[in-house]
């Protein structure tokens, strides 16, 4: 069995055992208001940074391209409360707009 094998079987015990002690955590626990509180703004964190890292840079370096003017459309259309497809389709048409252009 080489490394690369190991490493998986490790994680796979990892995640296994991180899953399994958020079930045995109690439920007095998971319902203080602070908790609650974490746990509603930690995918938005989450999300937030995906955004960034997937829109602004490639492999290592920082790049100013076409996406980020597709996630400056998007966040237009959001300003404007505009429904989720339309959002994406304003990211997806301006960003294609600016690529085609440059």
């Amino acid at each position: 069995m080489d490394t690369f094998w190991l490493g998986v079987i490790g994680t796979s015990a990892i995640a296994y055992a991180l899953k399994f002690s958020g079930h045995s955590v109690p439920e007095k626990f998971l319902s203080h208001p602070l908790i609650k509180r974490i746990n509603l703004l930690i995918p938005i964190a989450l999300l937030s940074a995906l955004v960034a890292v997937q829109s602004v840079t490639t492999k290592s370096a920082i790049v100013l391209d076409h996406r980020l003017a597709g996630l400056g459309a998007a966040f237009v259309a959001l300003i404007f409360k505009a429904p989720f497809p339309v959002v994406v389709l304003s990211a997806a048409v301006s960003s294609a707009a600016v690529y085609n252009l440059l």
